[in-house]
């Protein structure tokens, strides 16, 4: 008997050149998926995917589009070959836009315009150098929220990525970070990294990009979705367009609450969950929020046979 399955989908930082290779020489469908997002932007973005060079395809606005169809060209691998539906889907962060792809919210070639669009407006919204993120690590986030309060000092220093318990990401004004980063260590903290991005995600500094953003979108079509999807800012699940449009818009400016979407999912019934993308950031996650969920990631034929393997177990 088939599991119930959930599935995942990465954000930034999961992108790498070569990304998919593997499963694009056994399914035709991962490179139809980029051509047609490819078409929709004008773009090759499976050569950028494949040939980079490297700091091209981490040009937010360049990788955004790139693993939104990475994440949909696994997510047809997965109609094809297991011919069962999730019972819920999820992303983290631009992953959310590959959930409303995939439950039928969004149209692939809209979406992938109006990924790239996000991260252009990201970009715009804070200029380069002006902005950081760093992990904290071994805090609790009670802590990590404390710390960006006393870091601050009239300048954005925001908790915004709950990832695991324990790992906690915190974006804002460079400096203010940096203070994080200082007060961290100072406090105990196992590590306290500063990431290599050019966009400080989910603070208030991307209320600019969110206003831009939710403009772009009254262009879009929405739809209401086939598969329950959890977003992000909420972890609850929106049927209705205009709701869904809002919650993307606050998504930009807000917390990403990974560890109670995890939690949401096992509550949902889940016994599978499948990280559909390249890589598998989210499956280490997972396993450290709820070690009772099976959490499996597809981005090769092999790692497609192990949860094949698995729901017929």
């Amino acid at each position: 008997m088939s599991k119930k399955i959930a599935i995942t989908f990465p954000g930034q930082g999961s992108q790498s050149v070569g990304m998919l290779a593997d499963l694009a020489a056994t399914h035709r469908v991962v490179r139809q998926t980029f051509t047609e997002g490819s078409d929709a932007l004008g773009i090759d973005l499976w050569q950028l995917s494949q040939e980079g060079p490297k700091e091209k395809l981490n040009e937010t606005q360049n990788t955004q589009p790139a693993l939104l169809c990475a994440g949909m060209a696994v997510m047809r691998v997965l109609q094809e070959s297991l011919g069962q539906s999730p019972i819920v889907m999820a992303g983290h962060s631009l992953g959310e836009y590959t959930a409303l792809v995939a439950a039928g919210v969004l149209d692939l070639a809209d979406a992938v315009r109006l990924v790239a669009m996000r991260g252009r407006f990201m970009q715009e919204a804070v200029p380069a150098g002006t902005g950081a993120m760093a992990a904290i690590l071994g805090l609790e986030d009670e802590q990590v929220r404390a710390l960006c309060a006393d870091a601050a000092q009239g300048q954005v220093a925001e908790a915004v990525n709950f990832n695991s318990p324990g790992q906690v990401v915190v974006a804002g004004n460079a400096e203010a970070i940096a203070r994080v980063a200082d007060l961290a260590k100072a406090a105990g903290a196992k590590r306290a990294l500063l990431l290599d991005v050019s966009v400080p995600s989910h603070c208030a500094l991307m209320r600019p990009a969110a206003e831009r953003l939710a403009q772009a979108m009254q262009d879009i079509t929405f739809n209401a979705p086939r598969v329950p999807v959890l977003h992000n800012a909420s972890v609850d699940v929106a049927t209705e367009p205009a709701a869904i449009r809002q919650l993307l818009v606050d998504q930009l400016y807000s917390p990403v609450r990974w560890v109670e979407t995890v939690q949401a999912i096992a509550g949902r019934g889940a016994e599978l969950v499948i990280e559909a993308g390249p890589g598998k950031v989210l499956i280490g996650l997972i396993k450290r929020i709820d070690k009772s969920l099976e959490a499996l990631p597809v981005f090769d034929p092999a790692t497609l046979d192990n949860v094949r393997e698995a729901l017929n177990a």
